[in-house]
Protein backbone atom coordinates (compact mmCIF):
# COMPACT_ATOMS: atom_id res chain seq x y z
CA UNK A 1 0.00 0.00 0.00
CA UNK A 2 1.06 3.16 -0.62
CA UNK A 3 0.75 6.51 1.21
CA UNK A 4 -1.64 7.63 -1.52
CA UNK A 5 -3.67 4.69 -1.28
CA UNK A 6 -3.87 4.76 2.67
CA UNK A 7 -4.72 8.22 2.27
CA UNK A 8 -7.41 7.52 -0.22
CA UNK A 9 -8.56 4.25 2.25
CA UNK A 10 -8.67 6.42 5.22
CA UNK A 11 -10.96 9.15 3.04
CA UNK A 12 -13.50 6.05 1.57
CA UNK A 13 -14.14 5.07 4.88
CA UNK A 14 -14.81 8.53 6.78
CA UNK A 15 -17.09 9.20 4.33
CA UNK A 16 -18.70 5.61 4.49
CA UNK A 17 -18.62 4.61 7.69
CA UNK A 18 -17.13 7.42 9.46
CA UNK A 19 -20.10 9.93 8.24
CA UNK A 20 -17.85 13.06 8.08
CA UNK A 21 -14.60 14.27 9.28
CA UNK A 22 -14.25 15.63 12.52
CA UNK A 23 -13.09 18.90 12.67
CA UNK A 24 -9.07 19.74 11.84
CA UNK A 25 -9.13 21.02 15.22
CA UNK A 26 -10.61 18.01 17.04
CA UNK A 27 -8.39 15.75 14.91
CA UNK A 28 -4.92 17.86 16.26
CA UNK A 29 -6.39 17.04 20.02
CA UNK A 30 -6.96 13.48 18.98
CA UNK A 31 -3.60 13.21 17.25
CA UNK A 32 -2.26 14.71 19.69
CA UNK A 33 -4.01 11.86 22.60
CA UNK A 34 -3.10 9.36 20.19
CA UNK A 35 0.55 10.56 19.98
CA UNK A 36 0.37 10.37 23.91
CA UNK A 37 -0.59 6.56 24.00
CA UNK A 38 2.12 5.70 21.52
CA UNK A 39 4.59 7.61 24.11
CA UNK A 40 2.97 5.80 26.93
CA UNK A 41 3.95 2.31 25.54
CA UNK A 42 7.53 3.58 24.56
CA UNK A 43 8.05 5.59 28.02
CA UNK A 44 7.52 1.70 29.54
CA UNK A 45 8.76 -0.43 26.96
CA UNK A 46 12.37 1.34 26.04
CA UNK A 47 12.38 3.84 28.99
CA UNK A 48 12.58 3.62 32.62
CA UNK A 49 9.07 3.40 33.63
CA UNK A 50 7.15 0.33 34.31
CA UNK A 51 4.20 -0.82 33.30
CA UNK A 52 0.74 -0.81 35.22
CA UNK A 53 -2.10 -3.38 35.17
CA UNK A 54 -4.10 -1.14 32.92
CA UNK A 55 -1.08 -1.14 30.27
CA UNK A 56 -1.52 -4.51 29.69
CA UNK A 57 -2.24 -5.44 25.95
CA UNK A 58 -0.21 -2.45 24.85
CA UNK A 59 0.10 -2.97 21.02
CA UNK A 60 2.59 -0.53 20.31
CA UNK A 61 1.92 -1.31 16.34
CA UNK A 62 -1.58 -0.16 17.11
CA UNK A 63 -1.14 2.81 18.46
CA UNK A 64 1.29 3.91 15.55
CA UNK A 65 -0.88 3.20 13.12
CA UNK A 66 -3.51 5.64 15.25
CA UNK A 67 -1.43 8.22 14.38
CA UNK A 68 -0.80 7.46 10.88
CA UNK A 69 -4.77 7.78 10.87
CA UNK A 70 -5.41 10.60 12.15
CA UNK A 71 -2.06 12.38 10.57
CA UNK A 72 -4.28 10.79 7.07
CA UNK A 73 -7.25 12.63 8.10
CA UNK A 74 -5.72 15.86 8.47
CA UNK A 75 -3.78 15.64 5.09
CA UNK A 76 -6.76 14.72 3.52
CA UNK A 77 -8.71 17.65 5.34
CA UNK A 78 -6.12 20.01 4.18
CA UNK A 79 -5.15 18.83 0.70
CA UNK A 80 -2.04 17.95 1.73
CA UNK A 81 -0.61 14.69 -0.72
CA UNK A 82 1.50 13.41 1.74
CA UNK A 83 3.38 11.46 -0.72
CA UNK A 84 4.81 14.70 -2.00
CA UNK A 85 5.25 16.20 1.31
CA UNK A 86 7.26 13.48 2.33
CA UNK A 87 9.00 13.52 -1.04
CA UNK A 88 9.90 17.08 -0.69
CA UNK A 89 11.03 16.95 3.02
CA UNK A 90 13.33 14.31 2.24
CA UNK A 91 15.08 16.42 -0.38
CA UNK A 92 15.08 19.34 2.11
CA UNK A 93 16.95 17.42 4.77
CA UNK A 94 19.31 15.71 1.85
CA UNK A 95 20.19 19.62 1.09
CA UNK A 96 20.11 20.99 4.54
CA UNK A 97 21.98 18.53 6.46
CA UNK A 98 23.88 16.64 4.32
CA UNK A 99 26.87 17.19 6.47
CA UNK A 100 25.23 18.40 9.65
CA UNK A 101 24.94 14.96 11.69
CA UNK A 102 28.03 13.83 10.32
CA UNK A 103 29.91 16.64 12.14
CA UNK A 104 28.15 16.39 15.34
CA UNK A 105 29.91 15.17 18.02
CA UNK A 106 27.42 14.46 20.26
CA UNK A 107 26.45 11.37 17.86
CA UNK A 108 30.18 9.78 17.14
Amino acid sequence: MTIKDAQQQVDQWINSTGVRYFSELTNMVILTEEVGEMARIIARKYGDQSFKKSDEGYDLADEMADVLWVLMCLANQTGIDLTDALANNIKKKNLRDVNRHKNNSKLT
